[in-house]
């Protein structure tokens, strides 16, 4: 089936790479790839989708399912049309000079709660390799076909086979009874979940936090992707304290002074973290790096 298309011109510079990048987990990630052009999957209120963009003089994009309508409707927010950074302010000279060289770095607003949600969840309290693994076992068992011409593409699991995975199956994927019973209980809910978009902001991360399981590093790492939310930074956080202390003030912070340090740049903290972050400066290591645990041998 031939796909749906359509040509937008941004207004304001665009880097794909910077503002579709957050939305890739892992170098495995079967709902996302780069090959001629940035392709990627979405269980969309019409159904499962699959979009590929590719940006030259325009951005050019295709898009196939049932939900390809909805995804080229969503575009421009998706590739930070949505995003407003006119009123930001540089507090340091390194957030001033990355975003001096970096004027296409914007945030994505996928407008998608569920298939930010699930894998924020498996990235609770484990290494990126143990999420990415458990997010792709469970896109290639429990997610469906892309549609479009790329074969092995994956759609999320929807919420509802995201409620049908029996304890083995969790087990097999890696997932520990933690996250597994936050996974359940938000897919019980999801179809309210999706409200958050709407509400933005606070309103839209407490009412993620309602959801047993879900906290304030949760609640920020979906509000980043599925609202373009300037302002929702992922406190508790296993690196990003450290690396934001290492980078602005050559010392190590905690999330106490994190928060002290970020309050400048309120209501548009994490866009403060990320041009940080895009700085790419490490922090010193003083011990072992945190091993991955495999939960199918426990």
């Amino acid at each position: 089936m031939a796909p749906l298309t359509r040509r937008w011109s941004p207004p304001f510079p665009l880097d794909l790479g910077a503002v579709l990048g957050p939305l890739r987990r892992g170098p495995g990630d079967p709902s996302f790839r780069t090959d001629a052009g940035v392709w990627l999957t979405a269980n969309t209120p019409a159904g499962p989708g699959t979009l590929r963009v590719r940006h030259g003089d325009a951005v050019e994009a295709a898009a196939w399912g049932d939900g390809a309508e909805w995804l080229l409707d969503g575009l421009p927010a998706l590739l930070g049309g949505a995003d407003d950074d006119s009123a930001f302010e540089c507090h340091h000279p390194l957030v001033a000079e990355v975003r001096r060289r970096s004027p296409g770095m914007r945030l994505s607003a996928t407008g998608r709660v569920w298939d930010c949600l699930l894998p924020a969840i498996l990235e609770q309290k484990v290494t990126g390799t143990e999420a990415h693994q458990s997010y792709r076992q469970l896109c290639l068992r429990f997610g469906t076909a892309a549609p479009g011409p790329v074969p092995d593409l994956r759609v999320p699991p929807t919420p509802r086979a995201i409620s049908s995975i029996t304890d083995w199956e969790w087990h097999r994927a890696g997932v520990d009874g933690a996250r597994r019973r936050a996974l359940v209980a938000a897919a019980q809910v999801a179809h309210r979940l999706e409200n958050a978009c709407a509400l933005g902001g606070e309103a839209g991360r407490a009412l993620l936090r309602k959801v047993p399981g879900v906290g304030a590093w949760t609640a920020a790492e979906v509000a980043q992707r599925a609202w373009a939310d300037a302002d929702a930074v992922s406190f508790g956080d296993f690196h990003v304290a450290g690396l934001v202390g290492w980078a602005l003030l050559g010392r190590r912070i905690d999330d106490d002074g994190l928060a002290v340090l970020l309050s400048v740049y309120a209501p548009q903290r994490q866009r403060a973290v990320r041009y940080v972050l895009a700085a790419g400066l490490g922090k010193p290591r003083f011990g072992p790096r945190f091993a991955p645990r495999d939960h199918r041998a426990l």
